[in-house]
């Protein structure tokens, strides 16, 4: 099990490292002045690589997860509470995956009209759900 736990956390810390900077490239891309084309499209082929990355790395991360919480019974039983907590906690960062997803989307096709600065804002999402991921892991507190 300790195995199977290393390697959680492992991919779990590489595909937030993804969920972290592709914001930032949003937040470049949100940026980059109109007839600058060749920026545009250098974020935008670093941004499509960077997703399909992330991707490749979240599914082996909520693989390992699912059979630490359905095979070895982690979080199940009474006073779980907390895994409850997690599990929705986990929901809303695959939201925040696909929603990212979209987002690259309406990049390429040129119909994306946030600004930086709400980027900058959206960036700051995974960094909340990381805090609570982690708190109500290691506390557990209900």
């Amino acid at each position: 099990m300790n195995w199977i736990k290393a390697l959680h956390i492992v991919f779990i810390a590489s595909w937030f490292a993804g969920l972290f900077y592709l914001p930032r490239i949003f937040v470049n891309l949100a940026m980059v002045e109109p007839g600058s084309a060749a920026e545009r499209e250098r974020l935008l082929l670093m941004a499509h690589k960077l997703y399909r990355f992330m991707t490749v790395l979240a599914v082996p991360a909520l693989a390992l997860g699912l059979w630490l919480w359905l095979g070895y019974g982690i979080g199940r039983g009474p006073d779980q509470g907390w895994m409850h907590a997690k599990l929705a906690t986990v929901l809303l960062l695959v939201g925040y995956h696909w929603g990212c997803g979209v987002m690259l989307r309406k990049f390429k096709d040129g119909t994306m009209q946030r600004s930086h600065v709400w980027f900058r804002w959206f960036n700051e999402i995974p960094v909340l759900l990381m805090l609570a991921a982690v708190i109500l892991v290691v506390v557990k507190p209900f």
